[in-house]
């Protein structure tokens, strides 16, 4: 199912069909989107990159970087124009690859983006060796901590205590806390979508409440009993909601 072409790693399931761009988070893999992949895929081309965080050198290693590592993959698959979603760290670069390219972007979906404010979790490794701390870190990004399998803290535990991992993902936070894109974010006129989880402690509802404000063609869904990752903790109600915003446009 992984595709791998040159420097990219990435999901694609039907070239003939207009894509659906998924960007994950920090922290964030492919069954992040498996409910998504299952959904649309009959009516989409889901195309799901790998971020780069661990192969890219240090010094690119920003939010930056990574939006130039997307357009050159927009560029080596030759999208013209596709839909575009993100979750936390996905939904920053999300919104500054639309900024620079509003003529290929025909809606974008953020949920629990970065970009205004947040509590993020590879901003600093307190406590990393401990692996009960990062248990408990990983379970808060969910309403119901149960979402956090033993696989996922696993895999954070390991990235965090892993010396070049933790580097990398400690200089792409910190980049996406200097990123702040208030000012600009009156610039995006395409339709988006914004939703959220009523318990996201990572991004506040003040901050989904702030991008509906700046966002001059935006709107948002709460859904209640969820955090950080609604696509993953509440996929039908997710789901629903982003078919029919799709269907719309």
């Amino acid at each position: 199912m992984l595709i791998e072409e040159g420097s990219h790693r990435y999901i694609e399931t039907d070239p003939s069909k207009f894509p659906l761009l998924l960007l994950h988070g920090l922290f964030g893999n492919l069954s992040n989107f498996e409910g998504i992949i299952d959904s649309f895929s009959e009516d989409y081309n889901i195309v799901l990159p790998i971020l780069p965080i661990f192969e890219m050198p240090l010094r690119k290693v920003t939010v930056r970087g990574l939006v130039g590592y997307i357009d050159e993959f927009v560029k080596f698959k030759a999208y013209s124009k596709f839909h575009i979603l993100g979750n936390s760290l996905g939904g920053h670069i999300a919104q500054l690859f639309t900024l620079d390219n509003q003529e290929k972007v025909e809606t974008m979906t953020l949920t629990g983006s970065s970009g205004l404010f947040e509590h993020a979790f590879g901003s600093g490794f307190v406590k990393r060796n401990n692996y009960e701390y990062i248990k408990k870190r990983a379970e808060s990004t969910f309403y119901d901590p149960a979402i956090a399998s033993k696989e996922m803290i696993d895999e954070v535990f390991e990235s965090v205590n892993d010396r070049s991992k933790a580097l990398r993902l400690l200089s792409t936070a910190k980049s996406a806390i200097r990123e702040n894109l208030e000012s600009r974010l009156h610039a995006i006129t395409c339709p988006t979508l914004l939703i959220w989880g009523k318990q996201d402690t990572i991004t506040p509802p003040f901050v989904a409440e702030k991008f509906n404000e700046l966002i001059a063609n935006s709107e948002l869904h709460f859904i209640d009993k969820c955090g950080h990752a609604p696509m993953m903790e509440k996929p039908d109600e997710f789901n629903e909601i982003l078919k029919g915003f799709l269907k719309a446009h």
